[in-house]
C-alpha cells in the first residue's frame, strides 16, 4: 500500500509522463502526416461548388460520405470508382426518380444541369482520393458454385 506521500508522487509522475507522450504525439501528427496531406491542396472551385451542392440538397440526409450521414442510401465515398464518372453524372441528370422499386428505395429525380452534374462528380472524385485507412471496405463477394 502507497503513503499519501508516494501516492502524490505516483500521481505526478504519471500526470508528467503521460502529458509528454501526448504532446509528443500531437506534435508528430501535426508535423508529420497532417502537414503532409495533399488533399486540401486538389480542392478546386468545382470541389467546391460540389460540395455546396451535396450541402443544399440535403445529400446526406439519405447518403453518407466518410463515414458521416444517414445509412438509407448508398455511400458515397468512393462511388466513382465503384460506378465510374459517366454512370454517376446520369443518374445526376436523370429526369426521372431511379432506384430499387421492389423495396421502395428510390433517389429523387433532382435534373440536376450538366455543369452542376460535373461539380458534383468533381466532388466525389476528390472524396475518393482521400486516404481513410480502408474506409469503406471493399465488399467481399462470395461466388456459390452451382450444386
Amino acid at each position: 500500500m502507497l503513503t499519501k506521500s508516494q501516492a502524490k508522487l505516483f500521481f505526478l509522475a504519471g500526470t508528467i509522463i503521460f502529458s509528454v507522450l501526448f504532446l509528443g504525439l500531437s506534435y508528430d501528427t501535426h508535423v508529420n502526416h497532417v502537414a503532409n496531406q495533399p488533399y486540401e491542396k486538389t480542392i478546386t472551385p468545382a470541389v467546391i461548388a460540389g460540395k455546396h451542392l451535396w450541402e443544399d440538397n440535403n445529400c446526406m440526409g439519405c447518403h453518407t460520405i466518410f463515414g458521416e450521414g444517414a445509412y438509407y442510401a448508398p455511400e458515397l465515398t468512393k462511388v466513382i470508382d465503384r460506378r465510374g464518372e459517366g454512370y454517376v453524372k446520369g443518374l445526376l441528370m436523370s429526369p426521372t426518380p431511379w432506384g430499387e422499386h421492389t423495396s421502395g428505395r428510390k433517389m429523387v429525380a433532382y435534373g440536376f444541369s450538366d455543369e452542376d452534374a460535373q461539380n458534383l462528380v468533381e466532388y466525389f472524385k476528390w472524396a475518393g482520393t482521400v486516404d481513410l485507412n480502408g474506409f469503406p471496405a471493399k465488399p467481399k463477394y462470395k461466388i456459390e458454385a452451382n450444386k
